[in-house]
């Protein structure tokens, strides 16, 4: 018993850190295409009021379809169609955008959205799969191997798109773009065929769920809507980082040119974070939210009343340690309190309140920010402290349910 026990843990491993590095070169391809994605729809004809309307319409479609996505996968137990066909838009959406001519803005947005819609077909299929497996060796730890690897290739696209530009220079910058993402059509094809074999593979990642349940009818428990108001106060107080670059190239804290490696910098601190805080998730519980929350709570503060480098440095840290644990633990939390037959539709809430709030947030962020930025800081400090109250009241719901 205790050997076939052990065969089962080394296979739900083997599936994680498999569907980790399918994330991996995923991450590669669609982070190292957004950290050159508004320049490029700018030269394509695209105004900067059009460029953030796509941008906010392409987030809201990516997380708002979740919820319907999640019910198909709970009806339709067609997970693996779900992930194959969802990624398959994604990643084929961004070398597609080489081909777009020099003034096709239109085209190009087009683009913008059907990955983003990609990926919400295929997310919370994607997650309860992962949480089949991640429940046998911990889910804390599942979901932390994962968004290790789903961050290294996030850290590694906007690095080899850096130094494609650096080699082949900018005097023509949108032949350069194109190239950028052409090249991105490499890890993207391999997305493809990884998937297609982690399915060929391990077609029911099912059996790896530990506990077997009887079917149940989903219902809201307590827990999960306080969980679900905690969630969406730190989503809406964290700043998009597209609000820390303006910031940091407004004061001229770094050379513009470095300015994409400030975001593969807070991806790699989002990795680290990961690993660590899934760890202590499976040893505290939701209790490592709380810490994680209060270790990012005051990253605005760092970033945005200050034209220094070292304190805007800071704030990044902290800021990637916030997303460690939003694509990690969080995701784990939903494990544990969503029965595993209906857990697609609980990723799907979780990610479409999750979406809705982070929308709602940058764009209220941004918005402070051109009045003073002090009320930014204020405002997201407040939502962040706040989620710490109700992550404390779903706690004490869970031990009294």
């Amino acid at each position: 018993m205790g050997r076939l026990q052990s065969i089962k843990c080394s296979g739900a491993m083997a599936f994680i850190l498999l569907m980790g590095i399918v994330s991996l070169f995923s991450d590669m391809t669609h982070e190292g295409a957004r950290s050159i994605l508004g320049e490029y729809l700018n030269l394509t004809g695209a105004s900067a009021a059009t460029i953030g309307f796509v941008s906010g319409v392409g987030e809201l479609c990516g997380y708002s379809l979740r919820l319907l996505s999640g019910f198909i996968a709970d009806k339709t137990k067609k997970y693996w169609t779900l992930v194959i066909v969802g990624y398959a838009m994604q990643v084929l959406a961004i070398p597609a955008l080489a081909l777009v001519p020099e003034n096709g803005w239109i085209i190009a947005c087009g683009m913008v959205i059907m990955e983003r819609i990609g990926k919400a077909i295929k997310k919370p299929a994607k997650n309860t799969l992962v949480s089949f497996a991640a429940s046998e060796v911990g889910t804390g730890k599942g979901f932390a191997y994962q968004e290790f690897l789903d961050q290294l290739g996030a850290f590694l696209g906007p690095v080899i798109l850096f130094v494609i530009a650096a080699v082949k220079g900018t005097g023509h910058l949108f032949s350069t773009y194109r190239l950028c993402f052409a090249f991105l059509g490499i890890p993207a094809l391999i997305t493809i065929s990884l998937v297609v074999f982690s399915k060929v593979k391990y077609p029911n990642p099912e059996v790896f769920e530990k506990v077997q349940e009887e079917e149940t009818r989903f219902k809201f428990k307590k827990s999960f809507v306080f969980y679900m108001i905690a969630i969406c106060l730190f989503a809406f107080g964290f700043a998009d980082f597209t609000l820390i670059t303006l910031h940091a190239a407004k004061v001229q804290a770094f050379p513009l040119s470095g300015l994409s490696l400030l975001y593969a910098a807070a991806m790699a601190v989002d990795a680290f974070a990961a690993l660590f805080f899934g760890w202590l998730f499976d040893k505290i519980g939701i209790k490592a939210l709380i810490l994680s929350t209060l270790c990012s709570t005051f990253f605005s503060g760092f970033v945005f009343i200050t034209d220094n480098p070292v304190f805007i440095g800071f704030g990044i840290v902290l800021w990637g340690i916030g997303i460690g644990a939003q694509e990690s633990i969080m995701k784990a939390a939903v494990s544990s309190i969503i029965p595993k037959n209906m857990r697609s539709t609980g990723f799907g809430i979780f990610e479409t309140g999750f979406g809705i709030a982070w929308f709602l947030g940058s764009w209220i962020l941004g918005a402070l920010y051109d009045i003073n930025p002090l009320w930014l800081v204020f405002v997201s400090v407040m939502a962040q402290l706040g989620s710490v109250a109700f992550y404390m009241i779903c706690i004490i719901q869970e031990k009294n349910s």
